[in-house]
């Protein structure tokens, strides 16, 4: 059973990081879930007093292999993983990172999409603009969820100066599965946006920043590529756009 005491604080740490929705108790796990997301946690302690937290969605738990200790520990009827913590900071942290990813993952901010442009007429280039406008705010939103408001590359963490960068641009996807999956973008400083746009940067598959022989060593020093940059995390998702930038947009030559 879980104390009174530590109840109280693991439902404020539940709340406090978007899971505003108390469910009813599973055994030994206190129940959770979210008014913005589908993602369902409970929350618990084991025996030698690590925090427990299981999840209802296996595309979050594999992205959280960075925060706590997978656990392998009876589950709740419908929770698919749980990982452990060592104290009530590290759950905020493990809680904030789910919640974030799963607004984003893995096609969230297209069911968004498709509910909020649900009867918008489309028949005239306003109408259609508009239509894209909604979409691109959706896909910032989702960019600043999954990199967790720092540049991917620098980590510059000043939203209002970070830009949501499509690998593959919008008006070359082929859908608008495409043009709002959160790993056909990335969030970055103005400086390496627009870098990346132009073709005067992309990225390797295993992250690395690559520079055009294009720019000179004086202006890749004024802009800060004359060191070796990467993305702070790449992924599989990642590796199925990156090819498309270096072929049809990077200045080889």
């Amino acid at each position: 059973m879980v104390p009174s005491a530590l109840a109280t604080r693991l439902e404020k740490a539940a709340a406090d990081n978007g899971f505003d929705q108390e469910l009813l108790r599973e055994a030994e796990w206190l129940a959770f879930a979210s008014s913005q997301t589908p993602l369902k946690v409970w929350l618990s302690v084991s025996a030698d007093g690590r925090l427990l937290s299981a999840l209802s969605l296996q595309h979050v738990a594999r992205a959280l292999s960075d925060y706590g200790n997978a656990v392998d520990v009876p589950l709740p009827s419908v929770a698919v993983a749980a990982r452990s913590v060592t104290g009530i900071p590290e759950l905020h942290h493990l809680l904030r990172r789910a919640f974030q990813l799963s607004r984003a993952l893995p096609d969230e901010l297209l069911r968004t999409f498709q509910k909020q442009t649900i009867g918008l007429p489309r028949a005239t280039e306003v109408e259609r603009l508009v239509i894209q406008r909604v979409g691109q705010d959706l896909f910032r939103a989702g960019l600043l969820d999954y990199w967790e408001s720092r540049c991917a590359v620098t980590g510059l963490a000043v939203p209002e100066l970070l830009r949501a960068s499509h690998i593959k641009p919008w008006a070359q996807c082929a859908s608008d599965n495409e043009r709002l999956d959160v790993f056909n973008g990335l969030l970055l400083a103005p400086h390496l946006d627009s870098a990346f746009d132009c073709g005067f940067i992309t990225v390797a598959d295993d992250g690395t920043v690559v520079v055009s022989p294009k720019l000179s060593d004086a202006d890749r020093r004024i802009l800060g590529l004359d060191n070796p940059l990467r993305l702070t995390s790449v992924t599989d998702g990642h590796r199925g756009y990156l090819p498309w930038h270096r072929e049809r947009v990077f200045r080889r030559q």
